[in-house]
């Protein structure tokens, strides 16, 4: 099968060849899927340029892709939740990532069915962001009736985010361009700061919840809207120790992510915030309840420019230069 790998890891020019590949063979739980379509996402850029190598330590060369939509073509002997036939959407195992490929073998635990009214191309854009947004908001212990800021919340991310924190009874405040204003409204936003007009920081105060889509500085800024004892998920910000205990790693990275978070974790101690980083990991259940708010609020994510598969290096450079106008996204029937 065609698959698009990544061979080196490099941090300006990662090289990426599209070439054959065989599966792993099916285990009892696995499902063989042929895939109809992939999302691109800077996690990718993420990987091929090395940064996440002491999160997930990829062997090279290594089929990139971290979320897909596909047909099932087989199943494993101890499967019982999917059947040939089925369309099915998930966001790959840390362990075992390679969307951009033809077909590829994964756990029934990772995948759920897909919206019937979503194209395949939607469908593919929709795993890593829906199932960020369950986990930031269940690491922040989000209870009904508090208010949550998510930072830049037009984008991807925050046309999933919003209408599941909505669901869950959160009062839901967001930034963003003026253009998007309207479109996030609908989605059910409380209040929506048009940041070509307003600093987020000098008109919000007390929040209780932020979920962070920008880093850097901007984490501080946030912590400065949030009550004492207010909580942040940060989903581009410094891994911490806590971070590490959740994925389980070793003691010896443990420490180090303590050394790199010390800063921030200094900065959150003093004004009593509760800093976390998040890492989107696989998981079929939570995507089958994000299902239920998808289904309801008929959302269709925004797909931005469609590549084949030999055009995978280019969809990844297309997504690092940013102002992408929707998902990024690889169409198998494209090649």
């Amino acid at each position: 099968m065609k698959v698009a790998q990544l061979t080196k890891y490099n941090k300006k020019n990662p090289q990426i060849l599209i070439s054959n590949a065989s599966l792993p063979p099916l285990g009892p739980y696995d499902l063989l899927i042929q895939v109809k379509a992939a999302g691109v996402n800077p996690l990718d850029n993420l990987i091929a340029r090395g940064d996440l190598k002491l999160v997930v330590p990829y062997k090279l060369p290594q089929t990139l892709g971290n979320e897909f939509v596909g047909l099932v073509q087989q199943t494993g002997k101890d499967v019982t939740n999917f059947k040939v036939g089925d369309r099915v959407y998930g966001r790959n195992p840390l362990n075992n990532i390679g969307a951009f490929a033809e077909e590829l073998v994964v756990n029934q635990s990772a995948v759920a069915h897909v919206p019937e009214y979503l194209t395949n191309q939607e469908a593919a854009g929709v795993p890593l962001t829906a199932l960020t947004a369950i986990q930031a908001l269940e690491l922040l212990q989000a209870k009904p009736g508090q208010t949550l800021f998510i930072s830049g919340g037009t984008g991807s991310f925050g046309a999933m985010a919003i209408p599941i924190a909505v669901a869950k009874g959160l009062k839901v405040i967001t930034s963003g361009s003026p253009q998007n204003q309207q479109r996030v409204e609908q989605l059910g936003v409380n209040k929506f700061i048009d940041y070509t007009k307003e600093d987020y920081t000098k008109v919000l105060s007390g929040i209780d919840l932020v979920i962070d889509t920008l880093g850097g500085k901007e984490i501080i800024k946030q912590m400065a809207i949030l009550r004492p004892h207010g909580k942040l998920v940060s989903l581009r910000g410094i891994p911490n120790k806590e971070f590490a205990k959740r994925m389980k790693m070793s003691k010896f990275k443990q420490g180090l992510f303590s050394l790199a978070s010390r800063s921030i974790e200094k900065e959150a101690a003093k004004k009593k915030i509760d800093y976390q980083f998040l890492f989107v990991t696989a998981n079929g259940q939570q995507l089958a309840d994000a299902n239920k708010i998808l289904v309801e609020n008929q959302i269709h994510p925004t797909v931005g420019k469609i590549f084949s598969l030999d055009e995978v290096p280019q969809a990844m450079k297309k997504v690092q230069q940013g102002h992408n106008k929707g998902k990024v996204i690889i169409d198998m029937s494209k090649n």
